[in-house]
């Protein structure tokens, strides 16, 4: 007799089912958190590696039972994590996620709405359209038709940002070819009857926006590697990269590029780099932009959660300008990976990604009111991430989420005031968003790798690497609410003791 089948997460008897797997995974999540003791597991690559192996067959032939594999899987996991929640886990745009949004999107796992057809997603999907249109409006204010995508994060949205692009460039040659064709030949058949001159050739003038050649993307030396990849993956020229020798895209070399260019542009700036949290100008940027015909699209997917903040909302001033925006939320949005939107200014612009499968949006469905989710995304079968940030803003507003921000800011030019008091550090200069660059006083770029290093295999800090004038720096990406100054004096005991050894 076969034994009955596993219970399911959803339906009526789904939460009496979960709830005793939950206590497991919470009590795994502790021990192993306790076992790790730190921000990350000590002993490096191979430590972790060898730990693992010994969890023993990933596909046993008789299994273990629900209660010890949830235990002893989430237990290896989270004692061999690198664990934001940690304050000295520090190098990366790696948010700490809040409880409720993890919570949230235990839901979504449970519930498993597949957003590609509404018989899949009926509230998901209307809880989806809400957000988005209120999170575009945030973004885009005084645009009459403000839309966004929910995306994977920001490697999506700036390839998606690409794409769009050089599809309304398409069709807009298209419908340029289409009136010149109609234009020429009215005015063929007004000549031939005015002189009978028969047909001859002529050539169509281009503006710049839809000139001759391919779509080139242009963005400063400062921009994220996911450019070039899209452009590589969307068959388009490489990026022309402008070089940004202070950190930021200045107008002035964007114009000298632009003027260089030939073809139509698309601009790409940042608002919150990797490297070192700046923002570019972007209201000189745009204006730019605006004089050589050139879309702006903005990578914000760092800085955009400031929008949330009173006080640093200036800090994106002219981001409204952009045509599209990349912003994360599961950087200074708190949010469990993946919580990436792109937004554009015009839900028009969206027409590109239009595609239908019968099985999902046949055009009588559509013409009876189903609504057509296939245009949402590029992909297909996707998670309804949007509700652990519905949670989100709904819990703790505007104000909630401005605090988060606020704390986190306050906190880098707390470590950057920490810094230049110590003799034995040098900062590279105060922060614009929440990442703080410094280095032992005197130290060679070997030295501050070897630092970095030792710290991480050793399990004691997690600070990512930097190169910024010509030298390499440690860098402190403070994303943690909950980190306190003696978490930021013990960052900068353990980079001062190992400098020392």
């Amino acid at each position: 007799m076969r034994a009955a089948p596993p219970p399911l997460a959803g339906g009526v008897p789904g939460a009496d089912a979960l709830r005793p797997l939950l206590g497991a995974v919470l009590d795994a999540l502790r021990t192993g958190a306790e076992e790790r003791g730190g921000p990350l597991p000590a002993g490096g690559p191979e430590a972790v590696a060898h730990r693992t192996a010994r969890l023993g067959a990933v596909l046993p032939e008789t299994g273990t039972g629900p209660d010890e594999a949830l235990r002893t899987l989430v237990h290896a996991l989270a004692a061999g994590a690198a664990d934001p929640a940690d304050p000295l886990c520090a190098a990366h745009l790696h948010t700490p996620p809040l409880a409720l949004a993890a919570a949230a999107d235990l839901a979504a796992s449970a519930l498993n709405p597949s957003m590609d057809s509404w018989d899949q997603a009926p509230a998901a999907s209307a809880l989806e359209a809400l957000v988005t249109t209120a999170l575009a409006a945030e973004i885009h204010p005084g645009a009459p038709r403000p839309d966004a995508l929910v995306t994977t994060g920001g490697t999506e949205s700036n390839q998606l940002a690409l794409l769009l692009a050089r599809e309304r460039l398409a069709g807009e040659r298209l419908a340029g070819e289409r009136l010149a064709g109609e234009r020429h030949a009215g005015e063929r058949h007004a000549r031939e009857h005015r002189t009978g001159e028969g047909p001859t050739r002529e050539r169509h003038a281009r503006d710049r926006r839809t000139g001759e050649g391919p779509l080139r993307t242009v963005v400063g030396a400062n921009a994220h590697h996911s450019f070039r990849r899209a452009a590589w993956l969307l068959g388009l020229p490489a990026p022309v990269v402008v070089p940004t020798p202070r950190g930021v895209l200045d107008p002035a070399a964007l114009h000298a590029a632009l003027t260089d260019t030939p073809g139509p542009l698309l601009v790409a700036a940042t608002a919150g780099t990797t490297d070192e949290g700046l923002v570019d100008p972007l209201p000189a940027l745009a204006d730019v932009c605006a004089a050589h015909g050139a879309d702006l699209h903005v990578d914000a997917a760092y800085g955009g959660p400031l929008l949330f903040s009173r006080t640093h909302r200036p800090l994106l001033a002219g981001l409204d300008r952009a045509r599209t925006v990349t912003v994360d939320l599961h950087k200074l949005g708190w949010q469990p990976a993946a919580a990436g939107l792109l937004a554009v200014r015009d839900t028009t612009d969206l027409a590109p990604l239009a595609h239908t499968a019968d099985y999902l949006n046949a055009d009588d469905d559509t013409d009876a009111g189903l609504p057509d989710l296939l245009g949402r995304s590029p992909r297909t079968t996707r998670r309804p991430d949007v509700l652990k940030a519905a949670v989100t803003l709904r819990a703790l507003g505007r104000t909630g989420l401005g605090a988060l921000v606020d704390t986190c800011m306050e906190l880098a030019q707390d470590l950057a005031d920490r810094i230049e008091k110590t003799p034995a550090l040098d900062l590279r200069a105060r922060p614009v968003l929440t990442t703080v660059l410094f280095r032992p006083h005197d130290a060679d770029d070997t030295t501050v790798a070897a630092i970095r290093r030792t710290l991480l295999t050793g399990g004691r800090a997690v600070l990512g690497r930097a190169r910024a004038d010509g030298r390499l720096w440690l860098k402190a990406t403070l994303l943690n609410p909950h980190a306190t100054p003696d978490d930021l004096d013990q960052l900068i005991t353990l980079v001062e003791g190992s400098a020392h050894r």
